[in-house]
């Protein structure tokens, strides 16, 4: 397997990790979760509030019931102080048909009671375990936005890392071919001094030219050393007071006009 098969084998996987991560935000996970759970936790109370409505209902009916039982011993109390004991009669014989329906509503009543009782228990363990959920859930988002923030700066600080060591290299190359360039004009200078290249943008007979100041420059360098050992060392062109050319602010002007 080639370098760059690895490579690009390596690079796609790290960018199909990197897909799967953003699909699978465990950050959504933990929202759904908790999104589930409060539906949970809505259904259940509204469970409650079914089973203690009806609780309610039977609880009315319960005390009509209770109130026409009372009603109807009264009745035959009175129909007996009246010597209707066939009133009486009727009226106990009623009541007692009503305490048997008052007994099955007390025991849906009690069939009830215990099932809100079940159900509040319920909603206050599942409200627990919900509220601790959410302050695990959000701990869990902050930890891992922290982290992935954490991971972001390290992939900048290594992608600046990465450019600087590119800049670094270019300068290298850079510096390298200034080197060479300087070298190779060094080289071409010598040449052209010595004559080995011939200067195709010389003027004719530059070379006898050349040698002619070569000489001059020679001889007025002569020349200006003989003056300095007649004049006790004094520079050639300077005045009678010793000082020399370039002394006064515009002596510049009158150097090598001596």
């Amino acid at each position: 397997m080639s370098s760059n098969t690895a490579r690009m084998r390596t690079i796609f996987r790290s960018k199909t990790t990197k897909a799967l991560d953003k699909i699978e935000d465990p950050r959504d996970t933990l929202d759904d979760s908790y999104d589930q759970q409060v539906k949970l936790l809505q259904q259940v109370r509204q469970a409650v509030a079914e089973v203690a409505t009806a609780k309610k209902r039977l609880e009315l009916q319960g005390q009509e019931l209770g109130t026409r039982y009372a009603r109807l011993g009264t009745q035959a109390r009175d129909a007996v102080a009246h010597g209707r004991e066939d009133l009486a009669r009727a009226a106990l014989e009623r009541r007692a048909l009503l305490e048997n329906q008052v007994g099955k509503l007390q025991q849906q009543f009690m069939a009830l009671d215990t099932q809100t009782a079940q159900l509040q228990e319920r909603e206050r363990r599942l409200t627990e375990q919900v509220a601790a959920f959410r302050i695990e859930k959000e701990t869990i988002k902050a930890t891992y936005t922290a982290s992935e923030a954490q991971v972001r700066a390290n992939e900048a600080v290594a992608g600046v890392g990465n450019a600087m060591s590119d800049v670094g290299t270019s300068l290298d190359r850079a510096r390298d071919r200034v080197a060479q360039m300087q070298a190779r004009a060094a080289a071409t200078d010598e040449l052209l001094a010595s004559g080995a290249l011939q200067d195709l943008t010389a003027t004719p007979d530059a070379d006898i030219e050349q040698q002619l100041a070569a000489v001059t420059a020679k001889a007025d360098v002569d020349r200006q050393l003989e003056a300095l050992r007649n004049a006790g060392a004094a520079p050639a062109g300077s005045a009678s007071s010793g000082r020399s050319p370039g002394d006064a602010p515009d002596g510049w002007l009158s150097i090598g006009r001596g």
